[in-house]
Order: structure tokens, then C-alpha cells, then sequence
């Protein structure tokens, strides 16, 4: 990271801006283009590592760049506000941010994915104790993404 005075390396306070964030934009390669598509997310910390979780259809680019397989870039953002001035050069922008990369893989256990949806509506909602039936997430394609690399910046 360029602005070492912006940079959070504190994982509560990582964890406090993710929480924030209302959307997470996955970023693949798609035979040498870029495809970015933003989600809603839940997250975990596993064994020492970030996790995020994402539902979906069963079908579309998303699932075949999925199966694919590869590193997947990803990016949230929170607290966005222009910072005006007087000379054009002179605006800037206040933001927190996290970006990273990681390795998305379907979730298949019915136990694992109805843990992730709650985890997904904690996220959304900030509730926890829903009831997710055996049909609706058998029906749910859920995936995670493994986070390798991570890094967050502020600028208030």
C-alpha cells in the first residue's frame, strides 16, 4: 500500500468497517476481460481466515466463472464523501476500504449452507435465529470466498 498513514492493519477495526459495508464486488477474468459483480455477503473469521459467504441462482457467468476456478479479486467500501474545494485539484474524498483476493468454492453441505445464510441475513439485517427450510436451501446455490490476501485503508 502506497499511503502507509491510511492503511488499517487492526482486525477490529477491519472487522468494524466490513460490517459496515452493504455490498461486496467480486472481480474475475473472463477469457482476458474483467467481470465484476457486486453481492450481498456475510462473514466469518475460520480457523484464523476471512470468509465471506454469497447466495445466488444456480446459473449464469457468475456460477461458470466460479467452476472455473481461479483467484478472484474483491472489493467493499463505506463512508464515501466528497471532500469540495476550491480548485479542481484540490477535491478529494473521505472512504473506507477493503480490498483483497481469494479463492471462491461452492458450499454443498445443507448444514454449512443454511449456516452461511444466517450468517449472510446477520450481515443484512443484524438479526441472528432465522429459519432457512431443508427446500429452500437445498434450492439456494451458496459459495464462499477464502480470503489470501487483504488489505484496508481509511481516509476521514
Amino acid at each position: 500500500m502506497r499511503r502507509k498513514d491510511r492503511e488499517i492493519t487492526d482486525p477490529e477495526k477491519i472487522d468494524e468497517i466490513i460490517a459496515r459495508c452493504t455490498c461486496c464486488r467480486l472481480g474475475f477474468c473472463d477469457r482476458g476481460q474483467p467481470y465484476i459483480v457486486p453481492l450481498s455477503f456475510g462473514t466469518a473469521v475460520e480457523n484464523g481466515r476471512r470468509v465471506f459467504y454469497f447466495h445466488s441462482a444456480r446459473e449464469g457467468r457468475k456460477i461458470d466463472l466460479i467452476r472455473a476456478g481461479g483467484v478472484v479479486g474483491f472489493e467493499l467500501d463505506t463512508h464515501y464523501k466528497l471532500n469540495e474545494a476550491e480548485q479542481a485539484c484540490g477535491y478529494s474524498a473521505r472512504f473506507q476500504s477493503v480490498i483483497g483476493t481469494g479463492t471462491v468454492s461452492f458450499v454443498e453441505d445443507p448444514a454449512a449452507k443454511k449456516a452461511a445464510l444466517e450468517r449472510i441475513m446477520a450481515h443484512l439485517t443484524g438479526r441472528t435465529g432465522w429459519d432457512f427450510p431443508d427446500e429452500t436451501a437445498e434450492a439456494t446455490c451458496i459459495f464462499r470466498l477464502e480470503v489470501e490476501e487483504l488489505s484496508c485503508k481509511e481516509h476521514l
